[in-house]
């Protein structure tokens, strides 16, 4: 159940935004758009609550569970950039907006540093929404399956680590330009 849940959800946060920049680029009713923009941090809300209700509810946590947590973890951590850049796409192809600009160098270096940052802030939101959730269900021997998730998230945090070190150390490097 909790996973058809987490897949709803997942596609609510995505239809809010179409639809909030399909009100502002579209419908040229901004108010609207950013109202319909509003609702996808509410998507991750109703996430967490059925995510808790059913823990404690009496039952066993799943893999699902853990997801949810580590789904909304993320979805806050990235969500405004994510926002962003659907924000910046929809204004390119329907109202003549600029290209996304492509960083390099220096620039792209500096990105991955701030990607750093916020997946550390969704690892961390991630831990603490695993830890609520196997104190708000009561029972340790449900909550198992949760445990496992914070390797996970320590493995995602690894992974961006190196990434970042490695455009720092090692830059991308701009396209040559064509003959």
């Amino acid at each position: 159940m909790i996973l058809a849940v987490i897949i709803a959800c997942e596609v609510g946060f995505w239809v809010a935004i179409v639809l909030g920049l399909t009100a502002r680029y579209l419908m040229k009713m901004p108010r609207l758009g950013v109202a319909l923009l509003a609702c996808a941090p509410v998507v991750d809300l109703v996430l967490l609550i059925a995510t808790a209700v059913h823990l404690r509810s009496g039952a066993d946590a799943s893999w699902e569970h853990g997801l949810a947590a580590l789904y909304i973890g993320f979805s806050i951590a990235y969500g405004h950039r994510l926002i962003a850049w659907a924000d910046t796409k929809f204004a390119q192809r329907f109202a003549g907006g600029a290209a996304p600009v492509k960083l390099y160098g220096r620039d792209y270096a500096r990105a991955c540093l701030k990607d750093l940052g916020r997946t550390t802030l969704a690892v961390a939101i991630s831990a603490t929404l695993l830890q609520s959730l196997i104190w708000w269900a009561g029972d340790a021997d449900r909550t198992q399956a949760l445990t496992s998730w914070f390797g996970t998230l320590g493995i995602i945090f690894t992974i961006e680590v190196i990434r970042s070190v490695g455009y720092t150390i090692w830059p991308r490097r701009a396209p040559a330009a064509a003959a």
